[in-house]
């Protein structure tokens, strides 16, 4: 192992121990507590990240993985992830600093953000990260001046227009400019040594995967011309970290897998990266949220029967989390996240329209409506799942000031894959190897099965 997380940094716990358990817990503990704030719990599953990451080599063998740090900063991420071998993509100064402080080389390092700050391109300079994206000649520019030493990346423009983030409304060069940009990197003596490429998250069409490879290799063959020696490939993100995805991590893999066979094939002397972040966290995070005001919302112009009735017609909970803060997918993906009760309810208890809110005193802070809820109570918990990827900040994590904790969670069988005594053989079968992997908690079983669909064409 490479030391990066030890067993001080999680909780052992057996086969069938469920991250439930570990929230009942917490949650009773921070019920009976007298004094202090009552903050969101998180529970995260590394059991969970160890197998997603040996599922992502069995169906993208030839892709070398690395781990956008914006995602989930958190530090048993990080380090469970450092020691799987990943590199890390690192998009601010203080992503740096919190990766290199857990001792990852900078080797191990892009600064991927092609629109970077100055001071962040020093940082790079000084601390020997040498690998850094760029997309037009003003950031080419800053980045000659302060770190000659570079080597760099360039991001091309994708056409997945349809996806959720359409980072190439921002980011990314188009194939039209791409030889200018190449010859002044050439004038500039700056090396060029790839291409990289990002569709965004939630993208519905994996052939736009297929297409921005054959863009990538068009960028390849005019920077040959130019004299530049590339060798690196950078397929970005946008993979689904959830089951129920509207394309599924299978066929993207097999989509991908057949336009490199066909663009950059085996032995070409291109390798082939990925950066990835919900993929890893995203379904690995449970969250315990606690309610700490409510109110009882008649209709505004209740009719002769709601006059008369006592039952209330709406309940509005505030939580202590809100979409400034956890829940800001809420804002950014569009999604309205859905409550499980840390108490069950009895089956003959009846239920209330119901609407979600966090802390801050204005009308867009509400996480979710047209809930069905039995009554609730002040201290009640819910209990949040999928809740890994983009719900917590890295300025946060490195100084200390987040107000929430995080339990970090392995089984044994886990952490005995991780340290290489289970890692799957050659002749094992799909189900053999995804098993061990499982911290006893919901088994995942179709990320442990082969595709049953057949490679989409690229043509």
């Amino acid at each position: 192992m490479a030391g990066y997380l030890s067993e001080s940094d999680f909780v052992m716990v057996e086969e069938g121990f469920s991250t439930r358990d570990l929230l009942e817990e917490l949650t009773l503990g921070a019920s009976q507590a007298t004094t202090g704030k009552v903050a969101a719990f998180f529970v995260a599953d590394l059991g969970a990240v160890v197998r997603k990451h040996f599922c992502f080599l069995k169906y993208l063998p030839r892709v070398r993985p690395f781990y956008a740090v914006k995602c989930n900063s958190s530090l048993g991420v990080l380090k469970v992830l450092a020691e799987l071998g990943l590199g890390f993509s690192c998009a601010s100064k203080a992503e740096m600093e919190l990766v290199q402080h857990i001792g990852v080389p900078a080797s191990k390092i892009i600064c991927a953000n092609p629109c970077k700050q100055i001071a962040q391109i020093k940082y790079a300079a000084k601390h020997g990260v040498r690998l850094l994206s760029f997309d037009n000649e003003v950031e080419l520019a800053k980045v000659v001046k302060s770190h000659p030493s570079a080597k760099m990346v360039l991001c091309i423009a994708t056409q997945a227009s349809h996806s959720l983030s359409h980072l190439s409304l921002r980011f990314g060069a188009s194939l039209r400019s791409c030889r200018h940009l190449l010859e002044n990197a050439k004038k500039s003596h700056v090396e060029v040594v790839g291409v990289s490429f990002h569709i965004g998250s939630g993208c519905p069409d994996p052939q736009a995967y297929a297409q921005s490879i054959a863009d990538a290799r068009l960028v390849f063959q005019m920077g040959a011309e130019l004299g530049h020696t590339m060798n690196i490939l950078d397929l970005g993100g946008g993979f689904p970290g959830l089951e129920g995805a509207k394309v599924r991590f299978e066929e993207i893999a097999s989509v991908i897998n057949s336009a490199l066979d066909l663009y950059f094939p085996e032995g070409c002397g291109v390798d082939i990266l990925a950066k990835l972040g919900r993929y890893y966290v995203s379904s690995a995070f449970t969250v315990a949220v606690n309610i700490v005001a409510k109110k009882e919302v008649l209709p505004e112009q209740p009719s002769r029967e709601d006059e008369t009735s006592s039952a209330p017609k709406t309940i509005v909970y505030h939580l202590d989390e809100g979409v400034y803060g956890i829940f800001n997918s809420v804002l950014f993906d569009n999604t309205c996240p859905t409550p499980t009760l840390q108490k069950k309810p009895s089956a003959d208890q009846p239920l209330y329209s119901s609407s979600l809110w966090g802390p801050a005193v204005d009308g867009c802070d509400r996480v979710a409506e047209g809930l069905w809820l039995p009554k609730l109570h002040i201290g009640d918990w819910l209990v949040f799942d999928n809740m890994g990827a983009y719900t917590m900040d890295t300025k946060s994590v490195l100084g200390g000031t987040q107000d929430y904790r995080i339990t970090y969670a392995m089984s044994r069988l886990a952490w005995e894959a991780l340290r290489g005594q289970l890692l799957p053989g050659e002749d094992q079968d799909a189900e053999d190897v995804c098993k061990p992997l499982s911290c006893g908690w919901e088994i995942t079983d179709t990320l442990c099965v082969g595709p049953v669909f057949t490679p989409a064409s690229i043509m």
